[in-house]
């Protein structure tokens, strides 16, 4: 027998479980599909929690190397990385056990398993049983979020060669650290590491770090990091990888062509953006279609060219970012009960949470030269 809901989201990240949330308080009989085991998604199991749990306290731990500067006595001051460890597994707990309660008390089903597309009105949940269950929906919405993307030829072993989920869970300070890309996520990781002891190396195909921020900023910003230690090789590309036994030595050239160069470290972080998570969910058996990018197509309203279901997200064209996903969210729950669901992405901010913090929100200074507006420059030096 099918169960039948009225919105079936398929993803549990900030996304899916605002989209399924914000369906239940307007009336939808929703369920919200994910098949991590725990909700909350990328963000709140293994990127935007756990990595700002670990840039808090590592910024502490730092600190603490300077308050005798300011008259207070601590002694001599020891890392303790597995209790640091302990404490960011214990906030995403927190969060994810928050999603649990949101789900039961706003009476949405929360099931565990792999989902995938069987028509435009039906899915299929494969759960780690290996038993299957088919729902049926007026709506789906997919949710599913995005994974890293790698080097073509090198292989993320979460070991040796790390995504930003190993990065968060690395059992010991590596001696030296490779980051491959110099934007929000590896600054923010490569931070984490270099204050707690490692000799973080950051190469980046373009010339600047933070590309899509404005130059002046992103100037600024690359000037502050090397004060603070980490090192940079802009306008540099990796060409190769080879695993030794606890370390990895990677090829590296100029990007527009030159020497080879042979960089090693203990560890390598992977960190050159994410790509949409489409695999396995049937779209082709739906008939949903895909940019050239592997995005799912929507319109103004995140419909797909199929009727009934929709798509919101990191799987979808724009910035990706939790808090982008979560209007979006609300956009399309509101669209799918008939109301007006709308999101202004002109004013969605972007933060990268070094020390200090760098946030945008808006056209940058270089767009608004290329689009010919006219505009006014203000400044304020914080020092």
């Amino acid at each position: 027998m099918t169960t039948t809901y009225d919105v079936i989201v398929i993803g549990g990240g900030p996304g899916g479980y605002n989209c399924a949330i914000r369906a239940a308080q307007l009336g939808l009989k929703t369920a919200c599909v994910d098949k991590r085991g725990t909700f909350g998604g990328t963000c709140l199991n293994v990127g935007c929690i756990p990595s700002k749990a670990l840039l808090h306290a590592s910024e502490v731990f730092e600190e603490t190397a300077h308050f005798s500067d300011i008259g207070i006595k601590t002694g001599s001051v020891k890392l303790d990385l597995e209790a640091m460890m302990a404490h960011k597994d214990k906030s995403v707990e927190g969060l994810t056990k928050g999603v649990e309660y949101l789900f039961k008390k706003n009476k949405i089903d929360g099931i565990v398993g792999a989902a995938k597309l069987v028509s435009s009105n039906q899915v299929e949940v494969v759960k780690a049983d290996g038993s299957t269950d088919t729902l049926g929906a007026n709506a789906i919405v997919i949710a599913t979020g995005s994974e890293p993307a790698s080097v073509p030829g090198i292989e993320i072993d979460e070991q040796l060669i790390v995504s930003s989920t190993g990065a968060l869970d690395l059992q010991k300070v590596p001696k030296r650290m490779i980051v491959i890309g110099g934007g929000y996520i590896g600054l923010e990781m490569g931070s984490v590491w270099r204050r707690l002891g490692s000799e973080v190396t950051v190469v980046e195909f373009l010339d600047r770090i933070t590309p899509g921020m404005d130059g002046e900023v992103s100037k600024q910003f690359h000037r502050i990091l090397e004060k603070q230690g980490m090192k940079f090789r802009l306008s540099t590309k990796v060409t190769g990888a080879k695993l030794l036994k606890n370390s990895v030595k990677l090829t590296v050239e100029p990007s527009g062509g030159g020497d080879e160069e042979v960089l090693e470290a203990e560890i390598v972080l992977m960190s050159i953006g994410r790509k949409p998570y489409t695999d396995a969910l049937g779209l082709d058996a739906a008939g949903v279609t895909l940019d050239d990018r592997g995005r799912i197509d929507v319109d103004d309203h995140y419909r797909t060219n199929v009727e009934g279901i929709y798509a919101i997200g990191d799987v979808i064209a724009g910035p990706m970012l939790a808090h982008k996903a979560e209007d979006e969210a609300m956009a399309v729950a509101e669209i799918i009960a008939g109301q007006a669901g709308h999101v202004n992405y002109a004013v969605i901010p972007g933060v990268v949470y070094t020390y200090p913090e760098v946030a945008s929100v808006g056209k940058t200074e270089e767009e608004l030269k290329a689009a010919g507006v006219d505009y006014k420059v203000g400044k304020f030096p914080f020092s």
